[in-house]
């Protein structure tokens, strides 16, 4: 048997390659949308993909799967069967060669054994499988492909649904399903590989590891989550697993639907072209993305509308997605043709497929284009008596770290969540925008700004916010 794992760092998503090497096949689990990776690592190995399988249907990116059953109808297609009808693959249904499986239901690849588990919590037709090695002589499971379900270091969020897609009562019910499945889990094997989907930086968790696998063993004396639901009881376990979760993007409500009812379009990025800088001056079609780091270099010059979006980097997706709809054309403003092409595939993995082109951020600097600017305050100067009523706070940090502590008479909304929530931003008064360090204040200053909102941007650490918190803390 061959394993390999794959890692995107902008999605902090693991994909797996796992093939049979007497007789050449191979599967993947849980692919990003663009599959050449893939393909061209199994070819790398002697081997030729033909299936396809996913632990559930994902939000945060656009799966794989559908580019694979897409480009070969002979490709074994493997999906979910369980979580009631609203939790289907409704896009592989009616196709050849796919399999819905139910729990404990198995199927093969070569000489490897798959056994699907149903863990529903993250969400309600999760599927984990353990892996055995039969072709190599094993009579039991080497390793558990584990999905969303169990991390390194955590366990899935139950409450995306509701959070994330706007279903209703969903979360409490999820984080009593995720704590049965643990229990139901964790008592296998020590020496069970895990092997989750995601990895330190997403959003699928609040406290995921670094670490790319672990073993259940491990996991069962050092996972606070796995280790409370295991030796503690079900609510608590239920009220530690839905407090400070982070807010998630809105665009995961448009993954969900996309991975469930299917996605059209091409099946790879779009090549990106360099627009000339004077094809800039009066483009108002779209979204312009500057994706320099340099937050203080943006607010003193950029082109009039552009969204900082710092590529590559953590924050580069979740505001790209939160900030640009699926039909939106972009215009990239970046330093080379290869962050322009790097960045539109990363785009295109989370279904934002219209970037027209890219242009050279030193070329409109050379002639004159970047005539916009966002006023900047360090935190560290900001004289929060001389505030006016003219001016309201915006604290856009996680509802979490508001609640630990913020400034008196401040709105808290979260940087990804600000285009839902649009009817709460007064649109008379200069906002006032920070964070914890300045970066996601930086995001969201230059998205309001783009919509025609005056604001300021307070960079720097909110100090106040940490004394407050840790005052707070005392008090308890």
């Amino acid at each position: 048997m061959l394993l390999r794992q794959l890692f995107d760092p902008a999605l902090a998503q693991y994909s797996y390659l796992i093939g049979c090497q007497r007789t050449g096949e191979a599967i993947v689990i849980d692919p990003l949308r663009d599959i050449e990776p893939y393909l061209e690592l199994a070819a790398a190995n002697g081997l030729r993909v033909t299936a396809v399988a996913e632990t559930h249907i994902h939000a945060d990116f656009v799966s794989g799967a559908q580019t694979f059953a897409r480009r070969d109808p002979e490709l074994r297609v493997i999906v979910s069967g369980e979580g009631g009808p609203d939790w289907q693959s409704e896009w592989a249904k009616g196709r050849l060669n796919t399999t819905v499986l139910k729990d404990g239901e198995t199927f093969r690849v070569g000489g490897i054994e798959f056994t699907a588990l149903h863990t529903p919590g993250h969400t309600p037709e999760h599927m984990s499988y353990l892996v055995t090695d039969l072709g190599g002589g094993a009579d039991a499971p080497m390793a558990a492909l584990t999905g969303d379900f169990i991390f390194i270091g955590d366990v899935g969020r139950p409450d995306l649904l509701e959070q994330a897609a706007g279903i209703a009562h969903t979360q409490e019910a999820g984080a009593r399903q995720l704590f049965a499945s643990l229990r139901k889990f964790g008592t296998r094997d020590d020496a069970l590989l895990l092997l989750p989907a995601h990895g330190a930086g997403s959003a699928c968790g609040k406290s995921l590891g670094a670490v790319p696998f672990s073993t259940l063993g491990y996991e069962r004396r050092f996972n606070r989550a796995l280790r409370l639901a295991l030796e503690g009881g079900e609510q608590d376990f239920v009220d530690f697993i839905l407090s400070g979760q982070p807010d998630p993007p809105p665009y995961f409500a448009r993954m969900k639907a996309v991975n469930r009812d299917g996605i059209g379009g091409a099946t790879e990025p779009a090549e990106v072209g360099e627009w000339p800088a004077r094809d800039v001056v009066e483009w108002t079609l779209g979204r312009i993305l500057d994706l320099r780091a340099d937050r203080e270099g943006f607010d003193e010059e950029h082109l009039p509308g552009a969204i900082h979006a710092p590529y590559p980097g953590a924050f580069f997706l979740p505001s790209a997605g939160s900030y640009v709809e699926a039909d939106d054309r972009i215009l990239l403003a970046t330093a080379s043709q290869s962050e322009a092409d790097d960045a539109a595939r990363q785009l295109f993995r989370i279904g934002l497929d219209h970037v027209v082109g890219w242009t050279s951020l030193k070329a409109v600097r050379e002639e004159g284009l970047m005539k916009a600017r966002t006023p900047r305050i360090d935190f560290a100067d900001w004289d929060q008596s001389a505030i006016t009523p003219d001016q309201r706070i915006l604290d856009v940090r996680n509802r979490s770290e508001f609640e630990a502590g913020h400034l008196p008479h401040s709105l808290n909304i979260p940087y990804t969540r600000l285009a839902p929530r649009m009817r709460e931003i007064p649109e008379d008064k200069e906002l006032l925008i920070h964070c914890g360090s300045g970066k996601r204040a930086a995001l969201a200053s230059s998205y309001l700004r783009a919509l025609g909102y005056r604001t300021v941007h307070i960079d720097g650490t909110c100090t106040d916010c940490e004394r407050i918190a840790s005052e707070q803390a005392l008090s308890h």
